[in-house]
């Protein structure tokens, strides 16, 4: 009697809840049920989750986080943003569904939904889904992947520009008294990322052999100094000889050891000090660009929202490919790991740099019949 329905071919299906999860089961009876259920939530009682295609996408997200990606050694930021893309986009809509019920489709829609936001944004939300489901594939959880293919919508661009003359002009003139100047004037003669700034000793500073050494940079998301991340980031930068005596009057009396730029109370910059720094020197630079004010407070602005501190190593990259700089000297000066990100840089339409292209070509193309000089600053 007890196998009547394995005679008649009906498997018997048998559910329970543990800590607010359901467990199911299937078996030929009854009894084959529930032992394949009690072993479940044993195993749950124990802490095994079982892995497998019934999984759903939540329980597996955290599985292959705790698993493939918290003990790589990635940033607190890098882990963040897993987090972030993960319980903001993609687990409000499929973190329920079993991970063998998950299409592509499912998927698409999720990027779709992120359509008009940063491609920055856009590119981080796939990259989650295919990282997750990728390894799903792989480890015979799902038989294919369903984020394989997925499209990006269209997406901001947000990418970062160089100066333009004026502003060049008028960022020279305000750092010549500025508090910030000499910051700000780093940046734009070495090509540093902001967080290396802040690594920065004067033992680092080498006058003898007139180079600044880079090895070290403020993690972002943080105040820890560590190394940075990939090789490439350690080099040696000549320094630009507008930059020279100004870094010697500064070093003067200082201690190997002194931050070159520290904050008002002598100590290293921080993120939130960084931002103040540059804050506060583009309300000086936009006043000097003709800013209104009232009562000391700006209330039409005339510099650009997209003016921001990257903006200025981008223009010492393209500074480079003005002066005639090979795109592999570029790379090392800018500490790219990857050569494309500097070709990135080096293919922006740039005028001068197009019509001597021409006049090396001919010796007669470009606007001075192949006689035009290229300026660099």
């Amino acid at each position: 009697m007890p196998r009547a329905n394995a005679a008649a071919g009906k498997p018997v299906r048998k559910t329970a809840r543990y800590n607010g999860k359901k467990y199911e089961a299937t078996g030929i009876d009854d009894l084959d049920a529930l032992t394949k259920l009690s072993e479940k939530i044993a195993a749950a009682k124990r802490g095994e989750e079982v892995i497998g295609g019934s999984m759903t996408v939540n329980a597996w997200y955290a599985k292959w986080k705790a698993t493939y990606k918290d003990p790589k050694g990635l940033t607190k930021k890098s882990l963040g943003m897993y987090d972030e893309k993960y319980n903001g986009y993609i687990k409000p809509r499929i973190g329920i569904l079993k991970m063998k019920d998950v299409r592509d489709i499912h998927l698409q829609r999720i990027l779709n939904d992120q359509a008009g936001k940063s491609a920055s944004h856009v590119k981080k939300v796939r990259i989650v889904l295919q990282e997750m489901f990728k390894r799903a594939r792989q480890s015979r959880i799902i038989p294919y992947d369903p984020a394989e293919l997925l499209e990006l919508p269209s997406s901001t661009s947000g990418k970062r520009r160089s100066l333009t003359d004026a502003e060049r002009a008028s960022v020279l003139a305000v750092a010549e008294t500025h508090r910030s100047g000499l910051w700000i004037l780093t940046l734009l003669y070495t090509g540093m990322r902001p967080g290396e700034t802040a690594a920065l000793t004067w033992n680092d500073v080498d006058f003898g052999n007139n180079e600044i050494h880079v090895h070290a940079a403020k993690e972002s998301g943080s105040n820890e100094i560590k190394g940075p991340k990939t090789a490439a980031g350690v080099r040696d930068i000549p320094i630009h000889a507008a930059l020279l005596p100004k870094l010697k009057e500064a070093g003067r009396g200082k201690r190997p050891f002194d931050v070159v730029f520290p904050t008002q109370a002598g100590g290293r910059q921080n993120e939130n000090s960084l931002r103040r720094l540059w804050t506060g020197f583009k309300r000086d630079l936009d006043i000097y660009m003709g800013a209104e004010l009232k009562r000391n407070e700006i209330v039409k602005s005339v510099v650009s929202p997209d003016l921001v501190p990257y903006c200025l190593r981008h223009t010492f990259c393209t500074d480079l490919q003005r002066a005639g700089v090979p795109l592999n000297v570029a790379k090392e000066l800018m500490g790219h790991s990857d050569i494309q990100t500097t070709a990135n840089i080096y293919t922006h339409k740039n005028a001068a740099t197009l019509h001597a292209g021409i006049s090396l070509l001919d010796g007669t193309g470009g606007k001075s019949g192949g006689n035009e000089k290229i300026e660099t600053a």
